[in-house]
């Protein structure tokens, strides 16, 4: 049985008791097997928007292209946020989930609903301040679907989110009786704190890189903090971001805009950082990259096809790619065909997946991650929460 403190250190909002028949469901499961774990409470302090659109019933669910669930490894537990495309809702919420315990608790309740390209029917709770179009209680008013840009930086123990969106700034500000000549226009990445509930945006000076559509935030411990990276017709580059400095630094991957565009991927990518193997792995479409940070490089390793039956579809609204840490392989979701599958990076190849067991949920909102503690790949359908372990540990 798989052992996990629930001591106020490592949850430091609320204790949670684990729930014996998870607990036994876990530790039987086989390698390859599959298994139910049941319905997941929602736990919160509901406001009227959450109530609104029920989220104190389904808690998040997924959200168009806003899938990724980022693992806390000093709170042990995982955290979500991000906006649907605009049906039925765009929110500014956060959420943390158990595993133990079937529990998703919002640790942000969300402000009021905004729109598609503006800020919604109701502005009272938001002010421009130093900059930035802020709601009152300090959360971003403009709120974007994450794609890959949520990371999770255990050094300071933060969940970064590079916030990019359509909303059309410069006219919310002059609605709001503000100056558009001193909006902020640099990358807009935001912190949110777990242990406090609370938020900070970044505003660093140049340079800086483009902020795009579908591009990737991943905290990297060698480098000694977070990636972004974007592949097109912006921004060819991949970028490093400095916590404590405020300070973006290109990193010249490649050496050349040329061969690093050759070399690396697309955006709306998936992928994550391989602790022992020290590089990052991503998918997109049917080609599969990687990248050193030491040797600061990009390498397209494999090029597949939708032909070839032995490549799946990886793109950031229908599909999630993270590291399984007992094989040192990728596991790959993919929802839209509703299949599993596993990457070697030192073989270069792809497996489908065949578990046996309780079949993968197949809800057209569903999110998933991987849990190093229990050692399963997590699928969340609304509140029904499914497990898979893919090796023994």
């Amino acid at each position: 049985m798989f052992a996990r403190s629930s001591s106020a250190a490592d949850t430091p909002n609320e204790k949670l008791d684990s729930k014996d028949a998870v607990l036994k469901k876990l530790a039987s499961l086989e390698a390859n097997h599959a298994v139910l774990l049941g319905k997941a409470v929602v736990v919160g302090e509901f406001n009227d928007t959450a109530r609104k659109y029920e989220l104190h019933k389904t808690g998040p669910r997924g959200r168009d292209f806003t899938n990724k669930v980022c693992w806390a490894p000093d709170r042990k537990r995982a955290l979500f946020c991000g906006a649907n495309h605009a049906v039925p809702h765009r929110l500014n919420d956060v959420w943390e989930f158990d595993l133990p315990s079937l529990t998703w608790s919002m640790l942000y309740a969300p402000d009021l609903p905004r729109g598609y390209a503006d800020l919604g029917k109701d502005t009272s709770d938001v002010e421009f301040r130093d900059g930035l179009l802020m709601t009152k209680r300090g959360g971003p008013a403009v709120i974007a679907h994450t794609w890959w840009g949520l990371t999770y930086d255990p050094r300071h123990k933060t969940l970064l989110f590079m916030n990019t969106w359509v909303t059309e700034q410069k006219k919310a500000v002059q609605a709001l009786g503000g100056d558009p000549a001193e909006l902020y226009t640099g990358p807009p990445l935001w912190a949110f704190y777990p242990t406090t509930r609370t938020r900070k945006p970044f505003k660093a000076v140049k340079p800086y890189p483009v902020a795009i559509f579908g591009g990737m935030l991943e905290y990297i411990p060698d480098l000694g903090g977070s990636i972004w990276h974007t592949n097109n017709w912006q921004m060819h580059g991949t970028w490093l971001h400095d916590y404590e400095k405020d300070a973006w630094k290109d990193l010249k991957a490649n050496g050349g805009e040329a061969v690093f565009e050759k070399a690396s991927p697309e955006p709306e990518q998936i992928g994550y950082y391989d602790p022992k193997r020290k590089i990052i792995v991503v998918h997109r479409h049917y080609a599969t990259h990687h990248f050193d940070p030491a040797k600061l490089e990009w390498k397209a390793v494999r090029a597949g096809n939708k032909d070839d039956g032995r490549t799946p579809y990886g793109h950031d609204a229908r599909s999630v790619f993270y590291h399984d840490p007992v094989s040192g392989h990728g596991l790959l979701a993919q929802f839209e065909t509703n299949t599993l599958w596993v990457y070697d990076p030192d073989a270069v190849t792809w497996t489908k997946l065949t578990p046996a067991g309780d079949p993968m949920p197949t809800g057209g909102k569903r999110l998933a991650y991987v849990d190093p503690i229990a050692n399963v790949l997590v699928v969340m359908d609304g509140v029904t929460i499914w497990a898979y372990r893919y090796k023994a540990a």
